[in-house]
């Protein structure tokens, strides 16, 4: 390992880490990950280098700071395996992979690298939609079987003028939605915080209910986020509503399509399908698949290689050195997915005060003694270092006389108490 290097993240160049960071990638990051995280001076293991292809054990022989993975799944019992581990980066957007709930209760943080594989999903879903309309893997196989069929492909609908659905308008919706434009569709979009102003200023259709959107659609893209609301999310009512021969392609989650319900639709309406996720794939190390849609005519799939592109690798493996990084100079989360949320705080109790040892102290053991949370907190230093002003997030308000109580320190300037206020204002 070279020392005193740093690389350039973004536009800026990246200083080194204390040595003391051990960071362990039981998934393939890639070189430039590899490398960037290395010239941050970090400890870096990958779970080739430790002879396990076992997450817990990995994390057990190691005991990280920081835990990096792709497509393995990190359970309790991987984040119980070590003392040390603070932080939990999904090299990737979606984090259904990951136990969130159990790295909470642990308090360690989960972060994701959102958006960065978006141009390369979004690629590959035009990619599958293409391949439906103008059945390209079938041709291609009679090709190389020697067989000319040229008037039996010749039924190709074409997409000009026609109507793209997009369900889910996160950023691979939007890459979709515009790719969907510049083919000259009408596109057509549902998301549950997407707005009709919204969808005016990105000049999209809008749809409030995802049924309407089944209907009118002549192609359905789904981009939703794998979570316990969307399991199940496009089933029997959707497809019912599709019309019959039209296109469905999914490159988000298995989980969000329940699927019988597609594969019934695919036997009884005929339709196209592009899939690049499925209900039950094959764990890592597991070469053997099968799924009953594959077998149906007019079904086409890959091998939930959406993300899989050397330019969102790059892209990923960057994103991922700058959240550890940025945690280990300052101890915050950049796409952090497990916060709580400001609503979880109920009063903001705001202390400013002289920059002197004790002042915090004091107003912990005031709070500490009637038995009141603190939820989060900052204190900011003012210029010159003289004074301080302290922003303290509290599980319920304090009465008048435990806020004279905090004022009563004689380093204390002022104190003030009002409701908590979501930071999303």
């Amino acid at each position: 390992m070279m020392m005193g290097m740093s690389i350039e993240v973004g536009s800026r160049p990246m200083e080194r880490v204390p040595a003391a960071t051990r960071v362990l990638s039981v998934d393939a990051l890639g070189p430039d990950g590899l490398s960037a995280l290395e010239a941050l001076g970090c400890s870096l293991w990958s779970r080739t280098r430790l002879g396990t292809n076992d997450p817990e054990t990995a994390v057990a022989l190691l005991d990280p700071n920081v835990l990096v993975v792709r497509s393995s799944r990190v359970d309790r019992r991987v984040l119980e395996a070590g003392r040390s581990l603070s932080l939990v980066v999904r090299a990737g957007a979606g984090v259904d992979n990951i136990d969130v709930a159990a790295a909470s209760a642990r308090g360690i943080f989960v972060a994701n690298c959102p958006g960065k594989n978006a141009m390369a999903v979004a690629e590959l879903a035009w990619g599958l939609i293409l391949a439906c309309d103008r059945k390209i893997p079938d041709q291609t196989f009679d090709l190389r079987e020697g067989l000319w069929k040229k008037a039996h492909y010749a039924d190709s609908r074409g997409l000009y003028g026609r109507t793209l659905g997009v369900v889910g308008l996160g950023s691979v919706g939007r890459e979709v939605a515009e790719r969907g434009k510049a083919f000259g569709m009408r596109v057509l979009a549902w998301s549950r915080r997407l707005t009709p102003a919204r969808a005016a200023e990105l000049e999209l259709g809008y749809s409030d209910n995802l049924i309407d959107l089944a209907r009118v659609s002549d192609v359905v893209s789904l981009h939703v986020a794998a979570t316990a609301e969307t399991e199940g999310l496009i089933g029997r009512s959707f497809f019912d509503a599709l019309k019959p021969g039209a296109t469905f392609v999914n490159t988000s989650r298995g989980s969000v399509v329940d699927q019988p319900s597609l594969l019934a639709a695919i036997r009884s309406k005929g339709l196209r399908v592009g899939l690049d996720v499925y209900g039950q794939q094959p764990k890592a190390g597991d070469d053997k698949f099968a799924d009953p849609a594959l077998r149906e005519p007019l079904v086409y799939g890959t091998h939930h290689t959406g993300a899989s592109t050397e330019q969102a690798q790059e892209a990923v493996a960057t994103e991922t050195a700058r959240v550890i990084e940025h945690y280990v100079r300052t101890g915050e989360v950049l796409n952090c997915v497990n916060r709580a949320k400001p609503s979880e705080s109920h009063a903001l109790l705001t202390v400013r005060h002289l920059n002197k040892p004790g002042v915090l102290a004091s107003v912990f053991a005031v709070l500490g003694k009637v038995g009141v949370n603190v939820e989060e907190m900052e204190n900011v230093i003012c210029a010159g270092g003289a004074a301080a002003c302290a922003r303290i997030r509290l599980s319920q308000a304090i009465s008048a006389s435990e806020l004279d109580a905090v004022a009563s320190h004689k380093d204390v300037l002022a104190v003030t108490l009002a409701p908590a206020e979501s930071r999303d204002k």
